[in-house]
């Protein structure tokens, strides 16, 4: 079973690099992440008052724009305290404590009862995650009928010759600069390793549409090197 030894060093690769995450992620992605972000939001649409869960919330960016949005109460979780600790000074130094809680806790077992959330997020987490499918159900247990899953994350672009350029960087200089902004080659060496076994775009969606999520989008971003997945919950029987 190899899903706890990369559980294990994934752990390590976020509780390291941490303090640094958010200028990495700005110098990683060209300051792309938060053009994404603000594309997803506007796509989500969020009303006033929406709750939400944000799994992998890391640094909580994407928990603090939900909060802002909607107003509602948000719930982010991540199974690193480091960077839960980042984003909880964020959540504070912008006083939404009162809206914003966040847990330490795992992905593939959430602590909150089903149909709970409008939506349910995940931000450049799910390649990382031992099962996706088994994270994806989740997410889709916890929303409510007619809920958004809504996952944001690194793709592989189909184009040549961009493709070629962008696998060069990605598995030669992206983990040069991670150890000189970071000091952390073996953790940013870990990022195109993650995405090698991560599903393509499509095969993502037809994952979404196997799980039962309905009305599923997909939209490539940037030449495909991210993209946005968001399926909706259907009705419950019975």
């Amino acid at each position: 079973m190899q899903s706890k030894p990369k559980e294990q060093h994934v752990h390590s690769v976020f509780e390291k690099i941490a303090p640094k995450y958010d200028l990495m992620n700005d110098l990683l992605s060209f300051r792309r992440h938060k053009a994404w972000r603000k594309f997803t939001m506007k796509k989500m649409n969020m009303q006033q008052g929406d709750t939400a869960v944000d799994l992998c919330c890391g640094t909580c960016d994407w928990t603090i724009a939900m909060a802002q949005a909607s107003g509602g109460a948000i719930e982010g979780l991540d199974f690193s305290q480091n960077m839960l600790a980042v984003g909880q000074t964020k959540v504070s130094e912008l006083g939404l404590g009162g809206q914003v809680t966040l847990h330490h806790g795992n992905a593939m077992e959430l602590p909150f009862e089903d149909n709970r959330f409008d939506y349910a997020t995940i931000g450049f987490g799910l390649r990382n995650v031992p099962d996706l499918v088994q994270v994806l159900k989740e997410m889709q247990r916890v929303v409510k009928p007619g809920g958004q899953v809504v996952c944001l994350e690194l793709s592989k672009p189909t184009w040549q010759p961009f493709k070629s350029i962008y696998y060069f960087y990605f598995e030669r200089i992206l983990p040069a600069l991670g150890k000189l902004f970071a000091k952390s080659y073996e953790q940013y060496k870990w990022l195109p390793d993650s995405l090698k076994a991560y599903p393509d775009m499509h095969r993502l969606a037809e994952i979404y549409r196997e799980i039962g999520l309905r009305d599923v989008k997909v939209y490539p971003l940037t030449g495909g090197i991210a993209a946005l997945h968001i399926g909706t919950k259907g009705a419950e029987r019975g």
